[in-house]
């Protein structure tokens, strides 16, 4: 475990490494003793301080959803990050390149939320309930710190959540078979990924409710109103100045942004 100190210079770490957009380095070199309780305490207190600078709460993140980037990154659950109201980006939008450390943007389903949910014992079938509509989403992920990384860095990162893209037909959650929703991620002209949503957890309602549960521990619950990435089902696309990221969710519409 980290010592209070330890922690607040790993925080500030953070923070430096995104106003100038350079990666740092690993905190599991800084601190080979960090544990993940650790690195949780780290990304909520850059996301406390940056909300005292004004940013708003709007949701969460889940990640590391399936199966592959789990063992690949030694754990057996996902992770979470929080997701702030200047990380929204309009769909179509041109953002600046060099805002960034290195770009990469994901496939996801955003789950907006009607009802609050709060674990433990949080279900599918709460979610569901609970859920006013799921959107197509982009979702820009940036890591502050070099490779490679492992869970500690990473999570401390703040599960390396940067921006969020929400776009294409809104459908309530019943409306669909949430487990067959594919998409495909083009860069520019050429396909570079595509997926089924089921890869999150088997269905991506799980990503929400597998959230729920893990904040419920700290007595923490999901608000209504509050917007929920569930995972992606594709692997990352980096994005290079000049090219734009096209996600194309078949019957739910398409969601693109474009890096200046």
């Amino acid at each position: 475990m980290l010592t209070e100190a330890e922690r607040l210079q790993a925080v500030e770490t953070l923070l430096q490494a995104q106003r100038d957009c350079r990666q740092a380095k690993l905190l599991t070199d800084s601190f080979p003793h960090i544990e993940i309780e650790d690195s949780y305490a780290i990304s909520t207190a850059v996301t406390q301080r940056k909300i005292a600078a004004g940013a708003k709460l709007i949701g969460h993140k889940v990640g590391l959803t399936s199966k592959a980037m789990q063992a690949s990154s030694k754990i057996n659950e996902p992770d979470y990050g929080y997701l702030l109201d200047n990380m929204l980006i309009a769909e179509g939008a041109k953002v600046p390149h060099a805002s960034f450390c290195l770009p990469r943007v994901e496939v996801e389903l955003a789950f907006v939320l009607g009802q609050p949910l709060k674990g433990p014992g949080v279900t599918l079938v709460d979610v569901l309930r609970a859920t006013d509509y799921v959107v197509p989403a982009l979702e820009i992920v940036d890591a502050r710190l070099v490779d490679p990384r492992k869970i500690q860095d990473t999570i401390a990162d703040n599960g390396a959540a940067a921006g969020l893209v929400l776009g294409g037909r809104p459908v309530r959650p019943m409306d669909v078979d949430l487990r067959w929703v594919g998409g495909l991620m083009y860069r520019n002209s050429e396909i570079e990924e595509t997926g089924v949503a089921a890869g999150v957890l088997g269905h991506p309602a799980l990503g929400v409710a597998w959230l729920a549960n893990k904040l419920g521990q700290h007595g923490v619950g999901l608000e209504a109103g509050h917007i929920v990435l569930a995972g992606s089902f594709t692997r990352v696309v980096y994005a290079k100045k000049g090219d734009t990221l096209f996600g194309d969710f078949g019957p739910l519409g398409s969601v693109c942004v474009q890096f200046v």
